[in-house]
Protein backbone atom coordinates (compact mmCIF):
# COMPACT_ATOMS: atom_id res chain seq x y z
CA UNK A 1 0.00 0.00 0.00
CA UNK A 2 1.32 3.27 -0.83
CA UNK A 3 1.45 6.66 1.27
CA UNK A 4 -1.38 8.48 -0.45
CA UNK A 5 -3.66 5.25 0.37
CA UNK A 6 -2.65 4.74 3.77
CA UNK A 7 -3.82 8.68 4.20
CA UNK A 8 -6.86 7.84 2.93
CA UNK A 9 -7.60 5.21 5.50
CA UNK A 10 -6.53 7.83 8.52
CA UNK A 11 -8.30 9.99 7.03
CA UNK A 12 -11.64 8.16 7.01
CA UNK A 13 -10.67 6.58 10.97
CA UNK A 14 -10.24 10.23 11.85
CA UNK A 15 -13.37 11.84 10.22
CA UNK A 16 -15.70 8.53 10.67
CA UNK A 17 -17.54 10.02 7.59
CA UNK A 18 -17.09 9.72 3.48
CA UNK A 19 -17.69 12.72 2.35
CA UNK A 20 -15.63 15.03 4.75
CA UNK A 21 -12.59 12.75 4.55
CA UNK A 22 -12.71 12.79 0.95
CA UNK A 23 -13.02 16.83 1.03
CA UNK A 24 -9.98 16.35 3.48
CA UNK A 25 -7.34 14.70 1.35
CA UNK A 26 -9.01 16.56 -1.87
CA UNK A 27 -10.92 13.48 -3.71
CA UNK A 28 -14.34 13.55 -4.98
CA UNK A 29 -16.06 10.89 -2.99
CA UNK A 30 -16.66 8.14 -5.48
CA UNK A 31 -12.95 8.08 -6.21
CA UNK A 32 -12.40 8.21 -2.41
CA UNK A 33 -14.09 5.39 -1.55
CA UNK A 34 -12.60 3.38 -4.49
CA UNK A 35 -9.58 3.60 -2.74
CA UNK A 36 -10.49 2.39 0.47
CA UNK A 37 -12.06 -0.55 -1.28
CA UNK A 38 -8.65 -0.81 -3.13
CA UNK A 39 -6.85 -1.33 0.50
CA UNK A 40 -9.77 -3.38 2.13
CA UNK A 41 -8.62 -5.70 -0.73
CA UNK A 42 -5.75 -5.61 -0.95
CA UNK A 43 -4.87 -6.43 3.21
CA UNK A 44 -7.84 -8.80 2.30
CA UNK A 45 -9.39 -7.60 5.34
CA UNK A 46 -12.43 -5.48 6.36
CA UNK A 47 -11.25 -2.44 7.89
CA UNK A 48 -14.10 -0.22 8.21
CA UNK A 49 -17.75 -1.13 9.09
CA UNK A 50 -20.12 1.29 7.09
CA UNK A 51 -24.05 2.71 8.04
CA UNK A 52 -24.36 2.16 11.94
CA UNK A 53 -25.32 4.78 14.30
CA UNK A 54 -21.84 5.78 15.20
CA UNK A 55 -21.05 6.65 11.62
CA UNK A 56 -18.29 4.60 9.67
CA UNK A 57 -16.29 3.26 12.26
CA UNK A 58 -13.24 0.95 12.53
CA UNK A 59 -13.03 -2.59 12.62
CA UNK A 60 -10.97 -4.66 14.91
CA UNK A 61 -8.16 -4.95 12.31
CA UNK A 62 -8.89 -1.74 11.08
CA UNK A 63 -7.98 -0.20 14.65
CA UNK A 64 -4.70 -2.38 14.82
CA UNK A 65 -3.76 -0.97 10.63
CA UNK A 66 -4.88 2.82 11.74
CA UNK A 67 -2.86 2.41 14.62
CA UNK A 68 0.46 1.37 12.57
CA UNK A 69 -0.70 3.78 9.88
CA UNK A 70 -0.73 6.61 12.10
CA UNK A 71 3.04 6.12 13.33
CA UNK A 72 4.39 5.37 9.25
CA UNK A 73 2.55 8.26 8.17
CA UNK A 74 3.86 10.63 11.32
CA UNK A 75 7.34 9.25 10.41
CA UNK A 76 7.12 10.31 7.05
CA UNK A 77 6.12 13.55 8.40
CA UNK A 78 9.33 14.18 9.74
CA UNK A 79 11.50 12.34 7.55
CA UNK A 80 9.75 14.99 5.10
CA UNK A 81 10.90 18.01 7.21
CA UNK A 82 14.38 16.47 8.32
CA UNK A 83 15.25 16.25 4.95
CA UNK A 84 14.19 19.88 4.05
CA UNK A 85 16.14 21.43 7.05
CA UNK A 86 19.27 19.35 6.48
CA UNK A 87 19.01 20.41 2.60
CA UNK A 88 18.76 24.28 4.08
CA UNK A 89 21.59 22.94 6.45
CA UNK A 90 19.97 23.63 9.48
CA UNK A 91 20.26 19.97 11.10
CA UNK A 92 22.67 17.58 10.33
CA UNK A 93 26.30 16.47 11.02
CA UNK A 94 30.04 17.86 9.80
CA UNK A 95 33.25 16.07 10.36
CA UNK A 96 36.14 17.63 8.53
CA UNK A 97 39.92 17.93 8.54
CA UNK A 98 42.02 21.43 8.40
CA UNK A 99 45.59 21.69 8.19
CA UNK A 100 47.76 23.57 11.15
CA UNK A 101 48.29 26.54 8.49
CA UNK A 102 44.73 27.20 6.96
CA UNK A 103 43.39 26.29 10.72
CA UNK A 104 45.44 29.70 11.95
CA UNK A 105 43.61 31.87 9.75
CA UNK A 106 40.35 30.36 8.32
CA UNK A 107 39.42 27.79 10.87
CA UNK A 108 38.08 30.64 13.14
CA UNK A 109 36.26 32.57 10.95
CA UNK A 110 34.33 29.38 9.21
CA UNK A 111 33.08 28.13 12.90
CA UNK A 112 31.97 31.46 13.74
CA UNK A 113 29.74 31.45 10.67
CA UNK A 114 28.78 28.00 10.75
CA UNK A 115 27.20 28.44 14.65
CA UNK A 116 25.65 32.03 13.86
CA UNK A 117 24.14 30.31 10.60
CA UNK A 118 23.73 26.90 11.73
CA UNK A 119 23.21 26.51 14.92
CA UNK A 120 21.65 23.00 14.40
CA UNK A 121 24.44 21.56 12.55
CA UNK A 122 26.94 19.05 14.90
CA UNK A 123 30.39 20.05 14.00
CA UNK A 124 33.87 17.78 14.59
CA UNK A 125 36.75 19.36 13.48
CA UNK A 126 40.58 17.91 13.61
CA UNK A 127 43.46 20.08 13.20
CA UNK A 128 46.39 17.96 12.50
CA UNK A 129 49.25 17.15 9.66
CA UNK A 130 47.87 16.45 6.17
CA UNK A 131 49.00 13.02 5.88
CA UNK A 132 47.25 12.47 9.11
CA UNK A 133 43.97 13.87 7.71
CA UNK A 134 44.22 12.61 4.00
CA UNK A 135 43.73 9.30 5.87
CA UNK A 136 40.78 10.23 7.55
CA UNK A 137 39.06 11.22 4.58
CA UNK A 138 39.43 7.91 2.69
CA UNK A 139 38.87 5.97 5.60
CA UNK A 140 35.62 8.01 5.44
CA UNK A 141 36.18 9.31 8.92
CA UNK A 142 35.60 12.88 7.48
CA UNK A 143 33.92 14.55 4.72
CA UNK A 144 36.57 16.33 3.45
CA UNK A 145 39.78 17.95 4.20
CA UNK A 146 41.05 21.31 3.56
CA UNK A 147 44.85 22.01 3.66
CA UNK A 148 47.83 21.39 1.33
CA UNK A 149 46.99 18.75 -0.89
CA UNK A 150 50.56 17.22 -1.97
CA UNK A 151 49.77 14.67 0.12
CA UNK A 152 47.04 13.21 -1.74
CA UNK A 153 47.65 14.26 -5.66
CA UNK A 154 48.91 10.49 -5.89
CA UNK A 155 46.13 8.37 -4.91
CA UNK A 156 43.34 8.04 -7.32
CA UNK A 157 40.75 7.11 -4.82
CA UNK A 158 40.97 10.82 -3.56
CA UNK A 159 39.40 14.19 -5.82
CA UNK A 160 42.42 16.66 -5.14
CA UNK A 161 40.51 20.11 -5.74
CA UNK A 162 43.69 22.99 -6.04
CA UNK A 163 42.64 26.55 -4.29
CA UNK A 164 45.54 28.44 -3.99
CA UNK A 165 49.19 29.36 -2.31
CA UNK A 166 51.40 30.88 -0.20
CA UNK A 167 55.02 32.02 -1.14
CA UNK A 168 56.71 30.11 2.38
CA UNK A 169 59.97 31.58 4.26
CA UNK A 170 61.82 31.92 7.31
CA UNK A 171 61.06 34.09 9.89
CA UNK A 172 62.81 35.22 12.90
CA UNK A 173 62.59 37.63 15.88
CA UNK A 174 63.54 41.50 16.24
CA UNK A 175 67.23 41.31 17.17
CA UNK A 176 67.85 38.22 15.76
CA UNK A 177 71.65 37.40 14.85
CA UNK A 178 70.62 36.36 11.26
CA UNK A 179 68.69 39.98 10.34
CA UNK A 180 72.75 40.95 10.32
CA UNK A 181 74.65 38.25 8.35
CA UNK A 182 75.12 39.22 4.68
CA UNK A 183 75.19 37.34 2.46
CA UNK A 184 72.70 35.05 3.81
CA UNK A 185 72.55 31.30 2.60
CA UNK A 186 69.94 28.73 3.59
CA UNK A 187 72.72 26.81 5.12
CA UNK A 188 73.52 29.42 7.65
CA UNK A 189 69.71 29.11 9.38
CA UNK A 190 70.10 25.83 10.32
CA UNK A 191 72.23 26.32 13.12
CA UNK A 192 69.76 27.69 14.72
CA UNK A 193 67.30 25.32 14.62
CA UNK A 194 64.04 25.18 12.64
CA UNK A 195 60.21 25.09 14.06
CA UNK A 196 57.41 24.36 11.91
CA UNK A 197 54.89 21.72 11.50
CA UNK A 198 55.22 18.90 9.46
CA UNK A 199 56.70 19.55 5.85
CA UNK A 200 55.43 18.11 2.41
CA UNK A 201 58.40 16.07 0.50
CA UNK A 202 58.86 18.65 -2.12
CA UNK A 203 59.83 21.30 0.33
CA UNK A 204 62.01 18.33 2.83
CA UNK A 205 63.65 17.37 -0.45
CA UNK A 206 64.67 21.37 -1.11
CA UNK A 207 65.68 22.34 2.17
CA UNK A 208 67.65 19.22 2.22
CA UNK A 209 69.65 19.87 -0.42
CA UNK A 210 70.46 24.04 0.69
CA UNK A 211 71.39 22.77 3.90
CA UNK A 212 73.75 20.07 2.91
CA UNK A 213 71.84 17.22 4.59
CA UNK A 214 70.67 13.92 3.51
CA UNK A 215 67.48 13.07 2.76
CA UNK A 216 67.80 10.89 5.72
CA UNK A 217 69.18 12.83 8.43
CA UNK A 218 66.50 15.56 7.33
CA UNK A 219 66.60 19.72 7.89
CA UNK A 220 67.41 20.80 11.21
CA UNK A 221 64.07 20.61 12.42
CA UNK A 222 64.16 21.54 16.37
CA UNK A 223 60.27 21.52 17.05
CA UNK A 224 57.82 19.91 14.58
CA UNK A 225 54.34 20.73 15.78
CA UNK A 226 50.58 21.73 14.39
CA UNK A 227 50.38 24.53 16.71
CA UNK A 228 50.59 27.63 14.53
CA UNK A 229 50.49 30.12 17.74
CA UNK A 230 52.83 27.61 19.68
CA UNK A 231 55.53 28.16 16.66
CA UNK A 232 55.15 31.80 16.58
CA UNK A 233 55.76 31.80 20.68
CA UNK A 234 58.99 30.25 20.23
CA UNK A 235 60.11 32.02 17.56
CA UNK A 236 59.39 35.43 19.33
CA UNK A 237 61.05 34.09 22.57
CA UNK A 238 64.09 32.10 21.46
CA UNK A 239 66.33 32.00 18.34
CA UNK A 240 64.63 29.35 16.58
CA UNK A 241 63.44 30.06 12.88
CA UNK A 242 59.95 29.50 11.88
CA UNK A 243 59.11 28.08 8.53
CA UNK A 244 55.61 29.60 7.75
CA UNK A 245 53.61 31.81 5.01
CA UNK A 246 52.88 35.75 4.62
CA UNK A 247 49.37 35.52 5.87
CA UNK A 248 50.55 33.79 9.35
CA UNK A 249 52.68 36.54 10.62
CA UNK A 250 51.07 39.37 9.30
CA UNK A 251 50.43 40.82 12.29
CA UNK A 252 53.73 40.27 14.14
CA UNK A 253 55.33 41.68 11.10
CA UNK A 254 53.37 44.59 10.71
CA UNK A 255 54.14 45.11 14.69
CA UNK A 256 57.76 45.21 13.73
CA UNK A 257 57.92 41.84 16.37
CA UNK A 258 58.80 39.04 13.31
CA UNK A 259 60.60 39.06 10.41
CA UNK A 260 61.70 37.71 6.85
CA UNK A 261 64.73 36.32 6.03
CA UNK A 262 66.02 36.44 2.48
CA UNK A 263 68.33 33.89 1.95
CA UNK A 264 69.87 34.36 -1.60
CA UNK A 265 69.99 30.63 -2.92
CA UNK A 266 65.89 29.93 -1.42
CA UNK A 267 63.70 29.32 -4.78
CA UNK A 268 60.30 29.98 -4.85
CA UNK A 269 58.58 27.80 -2.16
CA UNK A 270 54.95 28.01 -2.80
CA UNK A 271 52.12 25.56 -0.45
CA UNK A 272 49.80 24.21 -2.32
CA UNK A 273 45.80 24.98 -0.44
CA UNK A 274 43.05 22.46 -1.59
CA UNK A 275 40.36 20.45 -0.77
CA UNK A 276 40.86 16.39 -0.81
CA UNK A 277 37.50 14.21 -0.80
CA UNK A 278 36.31 10.78 -2.28
CA UNK A 279 35.83 10.65 -5.36
CA UNK A 280 32.48 10.46 -6.72
CA UNK A 281 30.90 11.14 -3.52
CA UNK A 282 28.31 14.14 -3.57
CA UNK A 283 29.48 16.50 -0.41
CA UNK A 284 26.66 16.81 2.68
CA UNK A 285 24.81 20.52 1.94
CA UNK A 286 26.92 21.83 5.27
CA UNK A 287 30.03 20.36 4.03
CA UNK A 288 29.41 22.27 0.65
CA UNK A 289 28.82 25.41 2.14
CA UNK A 290 31.97 25.19 4.41
CA UNK A 291 33.95 24.13 1.61
CA UNK A 292 33.21 27.17 -0.68
CA UNK A 293 33.26 29.43 2.71
CA UNK A 294 36.95 28.37 3.29
CA UNK A 295 37.67 28.69 -0.32
CA UNK A 296 36.46 31.76 -0.51
CA UNK A 297 38.98 33.28 2.58
CA UNK A 298 41.71 31.58 0.88
CA UNK A 299 41.36 33.06 -2.09
CA UNK A 300 41.01 36.47 -0.78
CA UNK A 301 43.72 35.85 2.32
CA UNK A 302 46.19 35.22 -1.04
CA UNK A 303 45.49 38.67 -2.46
CA UNK A 304 45.92 39.99 0.87
CA UNK A 305 49.73 38.41 1.17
Amino acid sequence: MDLKRMQHVLALADERNFRQAAERVHLTQPAFSRSIQAAEEEWGMKLFDRGGRGGVVCTAAGMHVVDRIRRVVNDWRALERDVVLYRDQEIGDLAMGIGPYAAATLLGPLLLDLRMRHPGVRLRVQVTNPAVLIQCVAREEHEFFFGDVRYARDDPALQVTPISGHVGGFYVRTGHPLLSARPLLTADIGAFGLVTSRLPEPVHVILCKLMDCTPEEGPPIAVECDDVHLLKTLTLGTDSVMIGTPNLVRAEVQAGTLHALAPRDLPEVRTSLGVVSLRGRTLSPVAAYAVEFLSQMANEDGEAA
